[in-house]
């Protein structure tokens, strides 16, 4: 018999079960992809215009920076649909941005509570809303171009680390 998963205690513990999960599924596919086909973008079918596999990362990294920026009161960074104005362009590069707009998050997300998960949020990412609302976007935001980041993996022969069984890590 499986055991049930843990009750968070928390609004913040609440959205850190599936967020995690996220972190970890798009860090380690962003990471699968070698650093020479990072300026992949698929050209067979209706794909014109799409963004690079580098541009999706880069992308996620700025939205990660916007949304949690927001929540915090503090201006976003500028025109992350087109990446935003970090320098980074190498996956080295990009996995630090990567990285450090999940621990951005990590560390706003924690600051969510039944006290202020209400309260108003604007900005042009996502509001007006409010800090939970803006989260679960975030929470939204990510796996639709972690789910376009698999189809190039996949394109590139790559089995992303969350499709292998012995890689993913527990839910529980």
């Amino acid at each position: 018999m499986e055991k049930p998963a843990r009750q968070p205690q928390t609004i913040a513990s609440a959205l850190n079960q599936t967020w995690k999960m996220l972190e970890w599924s798009f860090v380690s596919a962003a990471d699968a992809m070698p650093e020479n086909k990072y300026p992949f973008a698929p050209t067979d079918g209706e794909f014109k215009g799409v963004r690079t596999f580098a541009q999706q990362v880069k992308h996620v990294a700025c939205a990660n920076f916007a949304f949690f920026s927001e929540i915090q009161g503090k201006t976003p960074p500028p025109e992350c649909e087109n990446g935003g104005p970090d320098p980074a362009k190498t996956k080295p590069e990009l996995m630090k941005y990567l990285r450090d707009s999940f621990a951005y998050a990590d560390q706003v997300m924690a600051t969510i509570d039944a006290k202020n998960a209400l309260a108003p949020v604007s900005g042009r990412y996502g509001g007006p809303s409010t800090k939970l609302g803006i989260a679960v976007l975030a929470v939204w935001h990510a796996p639709d171009h972690y789910g376009q980041m698999v189809e190039y993996l996949r394109m590139n022969g790559i089995v992303p680390p969350a499709s292998r069984e012995t890689q993913r890590p527990s839910t529980r």
